[in-house]
């Protein structure tokens, strides 16, 4: 039987969340050639195309999505598996510092798999906005935190996930012709808030802030009644939301990245097995989405 290499999937799985081979290859520490290797041996043990040229762009195949869910999830369970055999002795309390932004969708699937693996380790969860989760941080009055990676934290958080930003609205209304647009989004220093923002002032879209509030279900509750858009991170998409785009008149998104910050008392291995839980989690995180493409090399 062939058996599939965890590193060569690691690289597919960094090439399908960075968005190109030579961010990837920076991701796993090899040259792009090494990486496109990786892929042309990969392909060769599947059997099957996982890249597909379109245009100037790769994307990938129907089997490449498949393969990419396979893949994450092979990963995961290898990571969980040398944890869960590394010290299993470890106990303790870890205090958590996460935005309501993504504590919805990513905390049952960070805090479940670690749960498995260390029973006797608990974990105090604050909710907080990510100025306020870094400030108590500097406090001590948290070990670590889950945040919107920015400039303003280059140096304190280590970026884990990169992911797109879209513009949502409800499914079943039709908010987004309304004309000025209004919107829901975060307080004045939040950067999405701030994209969104200098989005519509490129394309001269008329729009007024009509919603605004640091909660992100407050947020969501305007989007979902129809009374407002905004924009939210691939992770944090409902289904009962609708996706926006230029067919819609709404340009673009940048990415938006998710950041690990880590206080400097926080030097227990109970910190390093959460750490290392999270940025593994969330590195692998499969959320859905439509076709995924990967910028020519």
């Amino acid at each position: 039987m062939n058996v599939l290499d965890l590193d060569q999937l690691r690289t597919f799985v960094a090439i399908a969340e960075m968005g190109s081979f030579t961010a990837a290859a920076e991701v796993v520490h090899k040259t792009q050639s090494a990486v496109s290797m990786q892929m042309r041996r990969l392909e060769e043990r599947v059997g099957r195309p996982i890249f597909t040229r379109d245009g100037r762009q790769s994307r990938l195949t129907e089997d490449g999505r498949r393969l990419l869910e396979y893949a994450r999830r092979m990963i995961r369970l290898n990571d969980e598996t040398l944890a869960a055999f590394l010290d299993p002795g470890l106990a303790g309390t870890i205090r958590l510092g996460i935005p309501d932004d993504y504590a919805d969708r990513l905390l049952p699937m960070v805090l479940a798999g670690f749960s498995r693996i260390n029973p006797a380790i608990d974990i105090y969860v604050d909710c907080q906005r990510t100025s306020v989760i870094s400030e108590m941080i500097r406090d001590g009055a948290l070990d670590l935190g889950i945040v919107s990676y920015g400039a303003s934290l280059s140096g304190m958080a280590e970026m884990i996930r990169r992911e797109p930003l879209y513009w949502v609205s409800a499914r079943d209304h039709c908010t987004h012709e309304l004309d000025p647009l209004p919107l829901a989004l975060g307080p004045e220093d939040c950067c999405w808030r701030s994209e969104a923002v200098r989005a519509l002032d490129r394309v001269g879209r008329r729009f007024r802030v009509v919603y605004t509030s640091g909660a992100a279900l407050a947020q969501t509750g305007a989007v979902l009644a129809g009374l407002a858009v905004s924009v939210l991170p691939e992770s944090a998409l409902r289904s009962s939301m609708r996706v926006l785009g230029p067919r819609d008149g709404f340009p673009d998104l940048a990415f938006t990245e998710i950041g690990l910050i880590r206080a400097e008392h926080a030097k227990h291995p109970i910190h390093d097995a959460l750490a290392n839980h999270i940025t593994t989690s969330l590195g692998n995180l499969s959320v859905a989405s439509g076709p995924m493409s990967v910028a020519a090399e």
